[in-house]
């Protein structure tokens, strides 16, 4: 059991927690609580840690899931290495996903393109909702928050094990392949010339969704096939990021369901 929190696995898993850096360099990520524990694909497990109040919880319970090959840490210790105020009590190294353009594809591409999105609870509610709306993938610019944030992690509640997502260094000229794959491409912006709703999402899209608080850059906004508009009812001006993705991609699996009745 470790116990103390000079341990050099602690203080690599803390380098980790607090670094993109570290986690870039390694490869890895670290993910938190039984419950997003259970959606990791087993052979990207690295390395399982819990504490020993969970340990004796699961002897208890006699499930031995999680704890077979995980190191048991002291609850002080795991409180020390835990990114969240309240520790679950089970904490994982995982390995990264590893995806290429054509994987965001799918049969009939679904595509969300983001710019410069930097609240990582958008990030992560972004995920989980492009995974229920049936989104096929997810594009970020290389000034996207970390996706591999704890915080992101936690927030996407097991989606980023399901939605195949890329970084890009060149977001225009991404863009501009997802066009020439013959995806129409739609800018979620305050001048759109039709409104979300009237526009034909049954073949191959992506929308683009700009920063929390600029939008859309002119440059980025400008390769889209067609902007369109969100209308808003009282003073309100804009939508929350991850609420305009969610209103975008909903409907477009709303018209894909319809078209399969």
């Amino acid at each position: 059991m470790i116990t103390s929190t000079s341990n050099i696995q602690v203080k690599e898993l803390l380098r980790l927690q607090k670094k993109s850096r570290e986690r870039e360099k390694e490869g890895v990520f670290i993910v938190e609580g039984p419950r997003m524990a259970e959606e990791i694909p087993r052979e990207r497990i690295v390395k399982l840690y819990v504490s020993e109040s969970f340990q004796a919880k699961c002897v208890k319970e006699k499930n031995d899931r999680f704890i077979q090959e995980a190191e048991v840490m002291s609850d002080t210790v795991f409180a020390h290495v835990s990114d969240t105020k309240t520790p679950q009590g089970i904490l994982a190294v995982v390995r990264r996903m590893e995806y290429t353009a054509e994987d965001i594809l799918g049969e009939t591409p679904h595509v969300l393109v983001l710019e410069n999105i930097q609240d990582p609870g958008n990030l992560g509610t972004i995920f989980r909702t492009a995974e229920a709306a049936g989104a096929t993938g997810i594009v970020l610019s290389k000034d996207c928050v970390d996706l591999y944030n704890p915080k992101v992690i936690r927030s996407t509640m097991g989606a980023i094990f399901r939605i195949p997502f890329i970084y890009t260094d060149d977001l225009k000229g991404t863009i501009d392949e997802l066009k020439r794959e013959g995806i129409t491409v739609y800018a979620a912006h305050l001048k759109g010339e039709n409104s979300y709703d009237m526009e034909d999402y049954k073949t191959a899209c992506a929308f683009l969704i700009g920063n929390e608080g600029n939008g859309l850059t002119e440059e980025t906004a400008a390769c889209a096939d067609r902007k369109i508009l969100i209308p808003m009812e009282g003073g309100a001006e804009s939508l929350n990021a991850a609420v305009a993705s969610a209103v975008l991609m909903f409907e477009a699996g709303r018209q894909r369901r319809n078209k399969r009745k």
